[in-house]
């Protein structure tokens, strides 16, 4: 991704709420990647909410920056998924933030287990990761 003129601060760097807006749209990229399709589990009346984010800023970007987010996936427990997501630019490949979301997934309010499509495409995911490694 490229940075915005208008996600600009004061100082001239991304403004710090930005970055949640780079690290949801890779999330949803990713589970897309995936097969996950968040408009049909909402049809479903399932949603995917964060539950929890902590971010470590290591160093701004600024305007003209092009960067990365690399993103992992874990589960926890029975109802949370991890997402480990690092921000680099590019191309030196700095690292800019560490974040940490955690994300549950609710039904009529309620916490709930991944639906069996999100099990599965998870399952997908890693075994086709090691593969490649």
């Amino acid at each position: 991704m490229d940075v915005r003129d208008y996600e600009l601060d004061t100082q001239g760097v991304v403004n710090n709420s930005v970055y949640q807006n780079y690290l949801e749209h890779a999330r949803h990229q990713f589970l897309k990647e995936m097969g996950v399709n968040f408009n049909k589990l909402h049809a479903d009346g399932v949603d995917a909410v964060v539950h929890k984010i902590v971010l470590e800023y290591k160093r701004p970007l600024m305007g003209d920056d092009s960067f990365v987010v690399k993103s992992r996936i874990r589960q926890k427990g029975h109802v949370r998924y991890i997402f480990d997501q690092d921000i680099y630019r590019r191309p030196d490949n700095e690292l800019m933030l560490k974040g940490v979301v955690t994300s549950v997934f609710m039904h009529d309010g309620r916490p709930i287990r991944p639906p069996e499509e999100v099990v599965n495409a998870l399952a997908e995911f890693r075994e086709n990761s090691n593969k490649e490694n």
